[in-house]
């Protein structure tokens, strides 16, 4: 009986000290989880930021390229109306030949 008593001592005091591990365990996941939760929202928080300031990015080069557009078109129309003027483009839109004696003429006064 003694023999039985101190093996059942023995595996009550096993079973206690597996009992403390698998707790011990489940506090440490329960600690990890935590973490995991709080970085994830961190990286989360991190690239909504890094998307918004992108998005701004995009927009205002969007805007800069639509207004260099408009700056372009605008210098061309000006080129455009500068060359009738000068005669060296005729209604059509094709520039006439730099060799003409009218042109030649033109490109002498020029200063």
């Amino acid at each position: 009986m003694e023999n039985s008593d101190s093996k059942i001592a023995e595996l009550t005091e096993s079973r206690q000290e597996l009992l403390g591990r698998i707790q011990n365990l489940k506090l440490d996941l329960q600690n990890w989880r935590t973490k995991l939760d709080g970085q994830v929202k961190v990286y989360r928080d991190e690239l909504s930021q890094l998307k918004q300031s992108l998005t701004t990015e995009v927009e205002q080069l969007r805007t800069e390229f639509q207004d260099l557009r408009t700056t372009l078109q605008q210098q061309q129309e000006d080129v455009t109306v500068s060359l009738k003027n000068l005669g060296l483009q005729d209604d059509s839109g094709e520039t006439k030949e730099a060799g003409s004696p009218r042109n030649a003429e033109i490109a002498q006064d020029l200063p």
